[in-house]
């Protein structure tokens, strides 16, 4: 018969294994899809990602790091503000590489990225130190004591370690300033932690512009062949001499702007960016908005449009020194020269010259006249406010 082969040989019929398997196996290995790729949280890798390769995260710890830097600091004690002593030398020159700006920058460098910082005074015979250097956080291990205290420092380069003995009772040789970190007994928390999730947003938006801009990944628009007698296709011959002629005369940034001739039955059909593609450039601004606002920094100083936050750019640059920079500088300047004094046994004390900073110019001789004007107030009160010894015992000013 015709239809003999539509009939099953039951004989013939291979019965497949039994095979056992969840119900929802289908519904998991679908969810499993699509998992959102972020970037590796280590402080090696963040660093490459937010700050060597990526333009916000990079001006924004440059900006805080040289500004907090280039505060002039002032070394003194409750009666005496030295212009000569044996620490403000060292700070002045702390190594034969580099200067105090230098050294600072270092500083708060490491801090901003990892949120730990470390300064090592090299001491001499007599046990005053006479050179500092900032070490890179990365290589730096805290080796935690039995109470929980650190005992000791371990530094790693190449394969070799370092030890830096802080159990004896003396001065450590290691000066450990990080930023607080609510989960973590012995390092401190990065900012850019708090941004990895939109630097991994700006990086990934900015790839997809680039590849946008690649010999046009996206087309800006559709040549349309219109055949005679209804014929829809070109020939082998013609699409290959049409893609050829578009590749070399219409395609990269040389050809920007260059008008196409097209012969018969050929039409163009522009198009434009779609809602989709247009709302890529309004998450990477937002993005770089939060990577600012992680390092303290005012979008409008970084040049992100769309933030009117201030009313102008001296306001922001006013409240980037007052809100970020000051807070930064004042309190590791603060621990450096506590650590320090250690050395010397005296009781003094390292902070920023606020009437030195241009950014806070007009608040400073807000405050001067203020003070000065206060007719209830003495001389020594006066100048306890603004910060200065007493002017009867200022001869070391």
């Amino acid at each position: 018969m015709v239809f003999d082969f539509l009939r099953t040989n039951k004989a013939q019929v291979t019965v497949p294994p039994e095979a056992k398997a969840s119900a929802t196996g289908r519904v998991v290995a679908h969810m499993s899809a699509g998992r959102v790729a972020w970037s590796p949280r280590d402080t090696v890798s963040l660093t490459k990602q937010a700050f060597t390769g990526n333009p916000v995260g990079f001006r924004a710890v440059k900006l805080v790091a040289e500004a907090a830097a280039a505060l002039p600091l002032v070394l003194q004690d409750d009666s005496t503000r030295y212009a000569d002593h044996p620490l403000v030398s060292l700070i002045t020159a702390p190594n034969p590489g580099q200067g105090r700006a230098e050294l600072f920058e270092s500083l708060y460098g490491q801090l901003l990225l990892s949120g730990d910082g470390y300064v090592e005074a090299v001491a001499g015979e007599s046990g005053a130190p006479f050179e500092l250097h900032v070490l890179r956080s990365d290589r730096m291990r805290v080796v935690p004591g039995a109470d929980g205290w650190p005992v000791a420092y371990e530094y790693s380069v190449g394969g070799r370690k370092h030890r830096f003995d802080c159990s004896g009772g003396g001065v450590p040789a290691i000066c450990h300033i990080k930023n607080f970190h609510p989960q973590d007994d012995h390092y401190g928390l990065s900012p850019l932690q708090a941004a990895a999730q939109a630097v991994d947003v700006h990086n990934s938006a900015s790839r997809w512009t680039k590849g946008l801009l690649d010999n046009a990944a996206r087309p800006s628009g559709a040549i349309v062949w219109r055949g005679a007698d209804g014929q829809g296709t070109l020939s082998a011959e013609q699409y290959d001499r049409l893609v050829s002629e578009v590749e070399a005369n219409h395609q990269g940034a040389m050809n920007a702007g260059r008008p196409m001739l097209l012969e018969g039955g050929l039409d163009w059909k522009p198009m434009g960016f779609s809602p989709s593609d247009m709302e890529f450039q309004k998450t990477k601004e937002a993005a770089a908005r939060e990577v600012a606002l992680a390092f303290g920094v005012p979008p409008m100083l970084l040049g992100i449009s769309g933030e009117a936050t201030y009313a102008n750019y001296a306001e922001a640059h006013r409240a980037f020194y007052r809100l970020t920079v000051l807070p930064l500088a004042s309190r590791v300047s603060a621990a450096v020269g506590r650590w320090l004094a250690q050395f010397t046994g005296e009781a003094v004390t390292l902070l920023p010259d606020l009437d030195q900073i241009p950014a806070l110019a007009a608040e400073r001789d807000a405050q001067w006249n203020r003070v000065a004007g206060a007719d209830f107030l003495t001389a020594a009160e006066k100048r306890t406010m603004l910060g200065l010894p007493p002017v009867e015992q200022a001869g070391g000013e």
